[in-house]
């Protein structure tokens, strides 16, 4: 049962700001030293799939820069390995679309020259780790076309707007997908498993409708696609805001979820690396339930905050439900909270900033305030 795998990041995300402007979200800094691509791409090469593709957007050179040639991932190989695929323009710009249907067909040779019998297709924005060999297993043993994961969630504020939740019969073929739902609904994962060879069959079929997302179109066709549903029932955090980045980000530092997502052996999340010295925290640093990478300098205080590497805040400062990004410089008697700080930000002397876990305050790379 071989299966290759194709990540789309050609999406931009709606909400990011400044965050996104020169990025794709795939590359969006997490954790204090990942990028949000790294989970997706370690769930895969983790359930040994050793042939990915990346459906890149025009605004790459951050995505490049950190998968390179996919080493960290041991995707840098003669056969099979990394495949970095040019993306159309309609993915950065539609807000809510993952999975172009012309993105797809623009990169079909990818499926058609390999011989694998299916192909794992994931969005890159999401933070969850999922060994995906029972997925592949259960599709195979299914006989389905095509098999969509689902997460179990409470509706409501959290997932309004963000995808599509599944309707599944007693014998596990999805017979709709839904943007509104009650109670506790199957909300897909933007990840599915499918035929190499129906995919192909579908970007003959549906070739004509390549403005829409494929999942748009499998909804408005699941009479004619056999679809099943495979459910997931690890941490799953989910990024469709800055909202989300902030309360995701904090989950670093709740150990259950930590030791599910980064502490397993068999399924590490891998990255890039970047050697750094260890963190220097003075006699008045007071540090709570944060997450403070190497190569920071902490003199003031830090509370439910992700400080990337390289930071440097200053005596008497105090950073609150805030995500600081690398490099950042941040004065004395500084308050930053619910604030989301770009790379190489500089914070003056005595400023004060004030957002909300809703409407956190963004502070663009490279600002001085």
């Amino acid at each position: 049962m071989k299966t290759i795998g194709l990540i789309s990041a050609n999406y931009k995300g709606e909400g990011f700001g400044e965050l996104t402007e020169n990025r794709t979200l795939a590359s969006l800094p997490y954790g204090g030293r990942y990028r949000l691509i790294d989970f997706a791409l370690s769930n895969m090469v983790n359930s040994g799939i050793t042939t990915v593709g990346i459906i890149s957007p025009y605004n790459s050179g951050s995505l490049i820069d950190h998968i390179g040639i996919g080493n960290p991932w041991s995707l840098g190989r003669k056969r099979g390995g990394l495949f970095l695929m040019p993306g159309s323009l309609y993915g950065v710009e539609t807000g809510g679309d993952r999975f172009i249907i012309r993105d797809i067909l623009k990169n079909a040779s990818f499926l058609t020259r390999d011989d694998a019998d299916f192909v794992i297709i994931s969005s890159s924005s999401d933070v969850y780790n999922m060994d995906y060999i029972p997925l592949i297993e259960a599709h195979a043993q299914s006989g389905r076309q095509m098999t969509m994961v689902y997460k179990k969630m409470p509706r409501g504020e959290d997932l309004a707007g963000k995808g599509y939740c599944l309707e599944i019969d007693d014998k596990g073929k999805v017979t709709a997908l839904m943007a509104e739902t009650s109670g506790w609904s199957n909300y897909f994962m933007d990840v599915c498993i499918a035929n190499r060879e129906f995919m192909l069959r579908f970007l003959d079929w549906f070739g004509a409708l390549e403005y829409r997302d494929m999942f748009d179109v499998i909804r408005d066709n699941l009479d004619k696609i056999d679809v099943g549903a495979f459910e997931f029932r690890g941490y799953f955090g989910k990024i469709s805001n800055t909202a989300d980045l902030l309360q995701v980000n904090k989950g670093m530092t709740d150990y259950g979820i930590r030791n599910e997502v980064f502490c397993n052996p068999a399924r590490p999340i891998f990255t890039k690396t970047q050697d750094e010295a260890p963190v220097f925290y003075t006699p008045d640093s007071d540090i709570r339930n944060s997450t403070i990478s190497a190569g920071c300098r902490i003199e003031g205080k830090v509370e439910d905050s992700t400080i990337f590497r390289s930071v440097n805040i200053g005596k008497g400062s105090i950073i609150r439900n805030s995500v600081i990004m690398m490099h950042g410089d941040i004065g004395e008697d500084v308050v930053l909270d619910n604030v989301i700080c770009d790379k190489y930000v500089k914070i003056k002397d005595g400023v004060k900033i004030y957002g909300t876990g809703d409407k956190p305050i963004i502070i663009g790379k490279e600002m001085t305030i």
